[in-house]
């Protein structure tokens, strides 16, 4: 008998200041990585899919981005300021996906 599947993991990537493109509000958006790996005996052994996704903490909504856009949302991260935030005296564009 094999035992085989997949199972799931969620990783945060950044928190940042964006405008909502749903409730339009500036507010901090978590950055994540869904990762779907196979399994085998309960081993994980290879990535089976990849997604981004941004999170608005105030409405909720969450939004696709593709991995160009993610990588792009990290490198802002990094280089924002303490935390990884804008602040909000800084021009905050909206984020449509």
């Amino acid at each position: 008998m094999i035992i085989f599947g997949t199972k799931g993991y969620l990783y945060q990537l950044a928190i940042l200041t964006l405008v909502c493109g749903q409730c339009g509000n500036p507010a901090a958006h978590t950055l994540r990585k869904r990762v779907t790996k196979f399994t085998l005996f309960f081993v994980p052994l290879f990535p089976v899919s990849t997604k981004y996704a941004t999170q608005c903490t105030f409405c909720g909504a969450e939004q696709k981005v593709t991995t160009e856009q993610a990588e792009r949302l990290q490198a802002q991260a990094a280089s924002g300021g303490p935390g990884g935030q804008q602040s909000y005296g800084q021009p905050q564009q909206p984020y449509r996906s």
